[in-house]
């Protein structure tokens, strides 16, 4: 008996181990042990190549989608059919490329058997398949490592967060294509988290006017089968609401809007997952609510390194709390940072502000700031320090960037919530550590 590929997946799951039960009975122990590997038959559908002609195939999804499995698969697949397959592996980094499509739980060397692998050459950043076929390994940060090479078929893995800086990405891109030019069928596949970065952007527009590139959609909740419970769990409580819940989780493209101080492509070029250096200041901003039934408290930590380069550490920001609950808040960042600096603005009762934090701790090192201008008008020049490549962020703060991404120049507020209050907080910390006068670094115009 010959089951067909997805014969059971549809079924619940007592039929489908009934189905696995059969199987165990009628292979042999050698079929049994290469059966864990044969893709067909656990895959989901939008794991598969897509039929027809393409050229490029990209798998657009949340996070443990399964596009990591999907593109080593489909890579294994090109190597055991032909021989003379030259394929380029090419990830944010090099470092990435071997930790997570070759190495990886879901990566190349992972899917084959012990007998049946392949032999990676790190020196060489190259796999050599028992066939013939190889496989080497590209870093997006260097383009010009493109400039030369051909190769039969590509895959690109998270292409979203290729490094951005002087065009890199869109430059090892291009490297890539004017390179594809081996074989009678040069085919690339992207796997790839949604971001609104150009090279992402680029695809999804000639999308719309070509045949050949065919977009794959998922969200993470289609494989949570695969996934730990605690994970599911903690993803939807740290995201849910946001608009980053709805790109990684979901699977969704956000779009920019029209005319905002903030992008996603800047957040994700401000994004930083290495270790800070050494920190010379660090600020608690606050922003209080009018009320204690009204908006949120934006509590923000950040801090400026002896690299001059100001990072947003924390956000700590708290919602429905009254005084007493917003200023230990404040109070616990304040010490748990080793806060220089707690800058609070007092437009709402700057006694009573100051009075609040100082009851909570009296040993707070308490600034009162005034705002004389609009929410907008005081984010536009930290949204030029952005630009200018001079904050980062210490992780990912989906609440607070959605807020950011919806000041618009002019002076409206198109984000969630009534009132953008951690992105006001976050000016204020920003603006002490690199604007303030106390500040040593600052941004001239030239």
């Amino acid at each position: 008996m010959m089951l067909k590929p997805f014969d059971w997946l549809t079924q619940d799951n007592k039929a489908a181990a009934k189905a696995q039960r059969k199987l165990s009975t009628i292979l042999t122990r050698g079929e049994r042990n290469r059966f864990d590997y044969v893709w067909e038959y656990f895959a989901r559908p939008s794991q598969l190549p897509p039929e027809g002609d393409w050229r490029i195939w990209m798998i657009m999804a949340g996070r443990g989608f399964g596009k990591t499995r999907a593109g080593a698969e489909w890579v294994k697949m090109i190597a055991d059919r032909n021989p003379g397959a030259r394929i380029a592996l090419i990830s944010s980094s090099l470092a990435e490329a071997r930790a997570v499509m070759v190495e990886g739980e879901s990566g190349l060397l992972a899917i084959y058997t012990a007998a049946d692998r392949p032999r990676f050459e790190p020196s060489r950043r190259r796999i050599r398949f028992s066939n013939g076929a190889q496989a080497e390994l590209f870093s997006a940060a260097e383009p010009e490592s493109l400039r030369g090479p051909q190769h039969s078929h590509a895959w690109c893995d998270e292409i979203g967060k290729w490094p951005l800086s002087h065009g890199r990405a869109t430059r090892c891109w291009d490297n890539l294509l004017l390179g594809l030019r081996l074989g009678g069928d040069p085919r690339i596949l992207v796997t790839t988290t949604p971001r609104a970065v150009p090279l992402v952007q680029r695809l999804m527009k000639q999308h719309q006017n070509a045949d050949d590139i065919v977009i794959t959609r998922g969200a993470t909740t289609e494989n949570e089968g695969n996934l730990p419970e605690r994970f599911l769990h903690a993803i939807s409580s740290e995201f849910a609401g946001t608009q980053l819940e709805r790109q990684e989780i979901g699977g969704e493209l956000i779009e920019d809007i029209e005319g905002a101080l903030w992008t996603r492509s800047m957040l994700e070029v401000a994004r930083e997952t290495s270790p800070a250096p050494a920190l010379m200041r660090v600020v608690v901003a606050v922003d209080p609510p009018a009320s204690a039934t009204g908006d949120e408290c934006g509590i923000i930590v950040a801090g400026l390194g002896d690299d001059g380069i100001a990072r947003v550490l924390a956000d700590c920001s708290i919602s429905d709390a009254a005084p007493a609950q917003w200023a230990q808040r404040v109070a616990d960042a304040a010490r748990e940072w080793d806060a220089d600096r707690v800058v609070a603005e007092a437009n709402q009762g700057g006694a009573m502000v100051e009075s609040v934090l100082r009851a909570a701790d009296r040993a707070l090192p308490v600034k009162l700031v005034h705002a004389r201008r609009g929410k907008v008008a005081r984010a536009e020049p930290v949204a030029a320090l952005y630009s200018a490549g001079r904050v980062r962020h210490a992780g990912m703060f989906a609440q607070l960037e959605d807020q950011l991404c919806g000041l618009l120049a002019g002076g409206a507020y198109a984000g969630p919530g009534r009132s953008p209050d951690r992105a006001d907080a976050a000016v204020w910390a920003l603006t002490e550590l690199l604007l303030g006068r106390s500040a040593r670094p600052s941004v001239r115009q030239m």
